[in-house]
């Protein structure tokens, strides 16, 4: 029988409509992306097109992906006189010359720069920033003025080589040498407080410039912990505006406090808390297919088979809301075969932890739990003891609490998460026992902190090599 026009024509209507909705795209789509890191290329493009402004954009956008240099490092390093740096007088246009032609060689093109004591002043870093000189990383080595104006007072000159040396940390060796040592003339004690004048005097205007990438480094330690500072920080990325969906991975043993993070960060960030044990059974409870697959398992305390966790978690973490949004998860995986069919699935984490907690804190942690039976309300003996005699009196333990099967859970953990943590190599490592808002802080800074580059070779150019 023909179906009525009426009735026809709505099919349509639904279709077409259906049509004009945007489709969500596959997960898939957003790993390729972030694993290829196209947000940031394309940021890093379009910097560039409105530093240099060049006369064919489509021409210089091709010779930007030959270079194939975002990564490199571009590093400031700066400070008073006597934290490291050489100081010489010559006008600022003609540095910003020099530096610009210097840094417009091959070498620094593809592998990057680090500039030392330049720029001293504001006006040298709107020259620089005008010449479409940008830093990524800025640092600053500070140090009192006391300890400044002492280290001055011991540098000695090697007036054949133009060597510098200390007499405290940086003696020569060579007795020849020693002899020929002479101190420079313009490292008098009013001198260097001159320079530590004018210094400070410019600071603020350079701070003011480039405070989004700049760092401040105690120069007053062992040259060693400087260096590690140093390195530290130019290894860091800054906060990108690239979009950013965040897949958080969440491993630990029992009672590590997992699912309390996982909730803190769904609640403050908006992704989807997904337990994969309350995934299951939500399954079961809605009665679909696979839930009543699994439920048999369920009922009689025997393992879910992986496949048919796997249907129902990669159905779920493919859903919109865990696409567009986000997600963080935990109970799953828990050995490397589970790991291997996350990934086989396109199911990728950009940031994964490991929760630390000693056997002792775990056991006390699980073992002293109890619930309601009347009420579902949960209770710890010692942390958070029932409020009246009445509710004591009812409370009873879960079976799985018991510290016998609490030993089995560690057991099984434990001798599979070595494995793990070798296959998900960048992963960061929670210490589980302390106050859960340190935690949280810790694991917020690396959610929201672009991981790191490992990236990190470049050339050494002082401002005072000018050729």
């Amino acid at each position: 029988m023909t179906e009525p026009l009426a009735t026809r024509q709505r099919s349509l209507r639904a279709a077409m409509d259906a049509l004009d909705r945007p489709w969500p795209p596959p997960p898939s789509v957003g790993v390729y992306a972030e694993e290829r890191e196209l947000f940031r290329l394309l940021q890093n493009m379009l910097e560039e097109l409105l530093i240099h402004k060049p006369d064919d954009p489509i021409q210089y956008m091709i010779d930007h992906l030959k270079q194939n240099n975002d990564d490199a490092p571009r590093i400031c390093v700066l400070g008073p006189p006597a934290s490291g740096k050489t100081t010489a007088k010559i006008p600022n246009a003609l540095w910003a010359n020099l530096i610009r032609e210097r840094l417009s060689n091959v070498d620094c093109i593809k592998q990057g720069w680090i500039l030392e004591g330049f720029p001293e002043n504001q006006e040298q870093a709107w020259m620089l920033q005008s010449s479409g000189i940008i830093p990524r990383h800025v640092v600053v080595l500070y140090a009192p003025d006391t300890v400044l104006i002492e280290r001055s007072s011991g540098k000695r000159l090697d007036p054949l080589t133009e060597e510098v040396y200390h007499t405290t940390f940086d003696w020569p060796s060579d007795p020849l040498v020693q002899q020929r040592l002479v101190k420079p003339e313009d490292l008098s004690e009013q001198e260097m407080s001159r320079k530590l004048l004018e210094y400070h005097r410019n600071f603020p205007g350079i701070f003011q410039l480039y405070q989004k990438v700049l760092k401040s480094i105690n120069a007053d330690q062992p040259s060693v912990d400087v260096l590690s500072q140093v390195l530290t920080y130019v290894q860091t990325r800054h906060r990108s505006a690239a979009p950013f969906t965040p897949r958080i991975l969440f491993c630990g043993p029992p009672g590590s406090g997992k699912s309390l993070q996982a909730a803190l960060i769904a609640q403050k960030y908006g992704v989807v808390n997904i337990c994969c044990g309350q995934l299951l059974k939500e399954a079961v409870a809605d009665k679909t297919k696979l839930g009543e697959l699994v439920k048999p398992y369920i009922d009689n305390g025997y393992p879910v088979p992986d496949n048919l966790v796997m249907k129902i978690l990669a159905k779920r973490l493919n859903a919109l809301d865990c696409v567009t949004n986000g997600w963080v998860l935990s109970g799953f995986p828990r050995d490397i075969e589970q790991g291997e069919q996350l990934q086989k699935s396109h199911i990728i984490p950009n940031r994964v932890f490991f929760f630390n907690l000693p056997y002792e804190s775990i056991m006390e942690r699980l073992s002293q739990r109890r619930i309601d039976p009347i009420t579902g309300e949960r209770y710890h003996t010692v942390f958070r003891p029932a409020p009246t005699p009445e509710i004591q009196a009812r409370l009873r333990q879960n079976p799985k609490d018991k510290e016998e099967n609490i030993e089995k859970r560690v057991e099984i953990y434990c001798r599979n998460v070595k494995e793990l943590e070798e296959f998900y190599e960048d992963a960061f490592y929670v210490n589980a026992d302390q106050d859960p808002h340190i935690i949280f802080e810790f694991i917020e800074s690396c959610v929201i902190r672009p991981l790191p580059s490992k990236k990190i070779k470049n050339p050494v150019i002082n401002k005072d090599d000018k050729n």
